[in-house]
């Protein structure tokens, strides 16, 4: 099973480096990297240049936003299954990629998720937010619940079939697509209860003054799927208080 990583990235001249070497120490084989930076000027692109032997898809242009340079990245992707890893995040351990394809490949599910944590950005070892999932229950997403999306594994096909980030949602577009796929029964779906990623705070996705605009989207994509509007966005919103808890 080949397994097409996508990262985009846009002046990210620091974290670069460890999210390609978090690519570079899995113990699985049939990857392929796929980097989409949006023409960076801080240097990111010289240190991406660094590793271009290991690197196997590279495009540098200007893009219309994240999820327009995910959407390319997601045409360039030949694996049989697509998994996110942002400029800012690193898996969680070098046998990540080998569990998800072992699940993937005994369960024959056609999406994996997992859990994830948030860590300090100058230190990674540093874990500030654990994000937990469970096992799917189609009810759950009335309540607000979504797994990380960079711990979800999707078959490429499913981008054939039911399409790619809708970018009419800037900031979010992931929650939208996750809600396709997880309200969508012919999806089959299996939970991997183990930490797939590390995510550095201070991201795009986890600063303060970008929640109110998140919200403003969210609200638009709960309506659209037809989940009850203020109180799956209140109970979304609500979920993040035991992220703050670490595990023992």
């Amino acid at each position: 099973m080949k397994i097409s990583i996508i990262t985009i990235v846009f002046n990210n001249v620091n974290t670069i480096a460890s999210c390609i070497e978090s690519v570079q120490a899995q113990n699985y084989n049939n990857i392929e990297h796929i980097v989409i930076d949006g023409e960076s000027t801080d240097g990111t692109i010289d240190v991406i240049k660094g590793f271009e032997n290991n690197i196997d898809v590279f495009i540098s242009e200007e893009d219309n936003g994240l999820y327009d340079a995910l959407n390319k990245g997601i045409k360039k992707a030949t694996g049989d299954v697509i998994g996110i890893l942002h400029s800012d995040d690193m898996f969680y351990s070098p046998h990540t990629i080998s569990n998800v394809v072992k699940c993937m490949q005994k369960s024959g599910a056609d999406l994996l998720y997992g859990n994830g944590v948030y860590v300090e950005r100058n230190n990674t070892s540093n874990v500030k937010r654990v994000y937990s999932s469970k096992s799917f229950k189609r009810s759950y997403l009335k309540y607000g619940w979504i797994p990380l999306h960079t711990t979800i594994y999707v078959r490429s096909n499913i981008f054939d079939k039911y399409g790619d980030y809708d970018e009419r949602y800037s900031i979010a577009s992931d929650y939208d697509i996750s809600l396709r796929w997880f309200l969508n029964e012919n999806i089959k779906k299996i939970f991997l209860d183990e930490f797939l990623v590390k995510m550095r705070l201070g991201g795009k996705s986890t600063t303060l003054k970008l929640q109110k605009r998140k919200s403003s989207q969210d609200i638009r994509i709960i309506k659209e799927h037809g989940l009850p509007g203020y109180l799956t966005l209140a109970c979304k919103i609500g979920r993040k208080i035991p992220q703050y808890l670490k595990r023992g």
